[in-house]
């Protein structure tokens, strides 16, 4: 057992605990991942469970399958040779294989697909356009994701609705569901609720799982919705053997209905909890540790730890502040190249980091005029490519032919003289009849439709047929080759004599690579359990660090991720933290914990980066330096160059083209009456620093709604307020 003995004390104490709930307060790179993977071999190797009693559970799929291979590497090393029954997987995946055995005691057949965001909204927009539901008024994306929260909540209906919105969302909600039981199909949601619906209603079902894992771990226990919470909490009910390993500071997917109290009120639900907090760090320097403990630690919603490494001092961490958005991206790739040039790092070294999507156009054209190779992450990710995704969806109805999503996308793919009026009369027949759509292809023949239709209908219904025929029987990386062929579709590509068809080419090539790696990884040949593996791909999952390049992502990608050289941009007020932010204390505390997560992914060198005025979605802004910059004590900052005093031209060019008293009376105001900008940051002799969130009235009259960092949200009347400017 030599191999514990490498484990600091605590991270040994919660190793050691075998018994009763566990909480592991683990501060971002403190080696939660080491303490969880040894944990499951020490209850392996001690005789405390066998593989088949355990169950551990996270969030994504990279972060499972790096789980589960330094547990086999861990229990070799102790002369055990399989983990063969663990369940080490995502919450999703975990939940999917529950209801493959058992889901059709809800009603659902076990070959069920799942359906990814894409086909969730084209469903959602069938069912709209049904009830005659205006998209205008009602924009789809707004109604999935108000659906998505009512599942998280574990609310299957919408009952007694408050107004007319929630009576319309309520009847979209129904008919969806109902379609999607038609289409024997799940969307993502509905993995947990399903499966949660399954365990409260099938005693049979719950007495199984409840005996058969008698040790329940759980990765990122921050960021658990309602309806994980409540899995882990029905899971761990009989034995109660329940380890959660978390960081409050890390919670920062709230908007995605991740609920913090999960993790702050564990000991609330499980009194006799042992609490071991892991606050050594083997990332990062002693200064970037203290800048990120600087930012979130002024949260008054956390739980007290403070990270320490035996790294001390490093490298100040360097903030360059930049003319415009195209100087600030000119900054980092010049940066970068001189790092590179000294040797110090390598471009995959390094990771830019950006609040939204949209800033990263401008850091993208900079990289490519200089010659930096780079790869962007959060975009469209490879198995929602229109190509693979569309020899997917010939796979899918090959299994499920209920799949009326699946049939709508390829039916015509590659074209077969099929028009849109000709499917909607085979999915009305099929509704009418009860039927599934394949079945009605085959009872209306070729004779139910005229001309080119019929033979195209022909055509498709014997691709399917035939895809029926190998999907049972050939190995899914088979499966596909056959696919391509049988569907027509590589040929059609082939004939199109294109770059943009030969890029095309390469990803479905990539995607049959793609199936026997998954063959060789799970032993699993099937195609179902291929697809299941496709939907459940997140974006984090595609984060490679081997690639050579340069990689660029939103600061929640970076979540879990570490990288020698880290460079966090557009840190100006309205920009990080973000605009939506301003006046609600709850969401300014989401986004310090999302700078914490930031400056926590750098081990080595931290750059922090904003503009004096920044060109964004068609505008011209003029922001104030970000106040986390200000949260981090200066000795720990060195700043590079100069400031110049370019900021305070561009504040008073923006105050006179927005505040006509300031063009009017600009040399009589006196300190009462400066004009202060919606967005201004400002200090009160009272209430401290503070931005301004409103204006309203005029001169004697004139009112300023503030938001302070230390009292909350005040509406002040100017006249009698002592404010300066920042």
């Amino acid at each position: 057992m030599q191999i514990y003995n490498e484990l600091n004390p605590q991270q040994r104490e919660a190793v050691e605990h075998t018994e009763g709930p566990l909480l592991i307060l683990a501060g971002a790179g403190s080696g939660k991942t080491k303490v969880i993977t040894h944990r499951i071999s020490y209850l392996i190797n001690k005789g405390h469970a066998s593989p088949e009693n355990i169950l551990a559970l996270t969030f994504t799929n990279k972060a499972a399958d790096e789980m589960r291979n330094r547990v086999e590497k861990i229990i070799s090393l102790n002369g055990l040779n399989s983990l063969s029954g663990c369940w080490i997987s995502t919450f999703h995946s975990a939940c999917v294989r529950i209801l493959r055995r058992d889901i059709d005691k809800l009603g659902f057949g076990r070959d069920f697909v799942i359906y990814d965001a894409n086909d969730s909204l084209s469903l959602l927009k069938g069912c709209m356009k049904e009830l005659n539901i205006s998209d205008d008024l009602y924009p789809p994306k707004s109604i999935a994701g108000r659906i998505s929260n009512l599942k998280n909540e574990l609310i299957e209906k919408v009952q007694n609705p408050e107004d007319r919105t929630e009576e319309i969302i309520g009847s979209i909600y129904a008919l969806y569901q109902k379609r999607l039981k038609e289409n024997n199909a799940l969307d993502f949601d509905d993995l947990l609720m399903k499966a949660l619906l399954l365990l409260e209603s099938v005693p049979d079902v719950f007495k199984n799982y409840k005996d058969r894992f008698k040790y329940l771990m759980v990765d990122e226990y921050q960021d658990t919705n309602y309806a994980q919470y409540r899995l882990v909490q029905i899971l761990s009910s009989g034995h109660r053997n329940i380890c959660v390993v978390g960081d409050d500071d890390q919670c920062i997917y709230q908007w995605r209905g991740a609920t913090i109290k999960n993790i702050m009120e564990f000991e609330r639900d499980y009194p006799d909890t042992k609490v071991v907090k892991l606050e050594e760090n083997y990332r990062s320097t002693q200064n970037i540790l203290d800048a990120a403990w600087a930012v979130v630690s002024r949260n008054l919603y956390r739980k007290e730890k403070k990270l320490w490494t035996k790294k001390s001092g490093g490298e100040k961490i360097f903030y360059h502040r930049a003319s415009s958005e195209i100087d600030e991206a000119d900054f980092i790739t010049s940066k970068i190249k001189e790092l590179c040039r000294e040797g110090r790092i390598l471009y995959s070294d390094v990771a830019i980091f950006y609040r939204t999507n949209a800033q990263s156009r401008v850091l993208e054209d900079s990289l490519r005029r200089v010659g930096i190779p780079y790869k962007i992450y959060g975009g469209l990710k490879f198995f929602e490519r229109k190509e693979v995704k569309d020899i997917l969806c010939y796979l899918r109805i090959a299994i499920n032919p209920g799949d009326s999503i699946s049939l709508k996308r390829i039916v015509n793919v590659p074209v077969r003289g099929i028009g849109n009026a000709t499917v909607e009369k085979i999915l009305d027949y099929a509704k009418s009849k009860g039927i599934n759509p394949v079945e009605v292809i085959k009872e209306l023949g070729v004779q139910g439709f005229k001309g080119s239709r019929g033979q195209g209908i022909e055509a498709f219904y014997n691709i399917i047929k035939k895809l029926e025929a190998i999907v049972m029987t050939d190995n899914v990386s088979m499966v596909i080759e056959k696919t391509l062929e049988i569907s027509g579709y590589l040929e059609a590509l082939k004939n199109e004599k294109t770059d943009e068809a030969e890029d095309r080419i390469e990803n479905l090539k990539e995607l049959i690579t793609a199936a026997k790696e998954y063959e060789e990884w799970t032993g699993d040949k099937s195609i179902a359990g291929f697809l299941d593996r496709a939907a459940l791909i997140s974006d984090a999952d595609a984060v490679s660090d081997t690639s050579g390049s340069v990689s660029l992502m939103t600061l929640h990608i970076s979540k879990g991720l570490e990288f020698p050289a880290v460079f966090i941009t557009g840190l100006e007020g309205r920009i990080f933290p973000h605009i939506k932010s301003i006046g609600s204390e709850k969401e300014m505390e989401e986004e310090r914990r999302l700078c914490y997560v930031g400056i926590t992914r750098a081990k080595e060198r931290l750059f922090l980066t904003n503009a004096e005025r920044r060109r964004i979605y068609g505008q011209e802004m003029y922001n104030p330096p970000s106040e986390f910059i200000d949260d981090i004590p200066g000795e720990l900052i060195r700043k590079w160059p100069v400031v110049s005093d370019q900021w305070s031209k561009g504040r008073n060019k923006m105050l006179q083209a927005h505040d006509p008293v300031c063009t009017t009376h600009h040399s009589s105001l006196t300190t009462h009456h400066l004009p202060f900008a919606v967005g201004s940051k400002i200090t009160h002799p009272q209430f401290g620093s503070g931005v301004v969130l409103q204006k309203e009235g005029s001169g004697e009259n004139e009112k300023l709604t503030i938001f302070f960092r230390n009292a909350g949200k005040k509406k002040l009347a100017l006249k009698y307020t002592h404010l300066k400017s920042v």
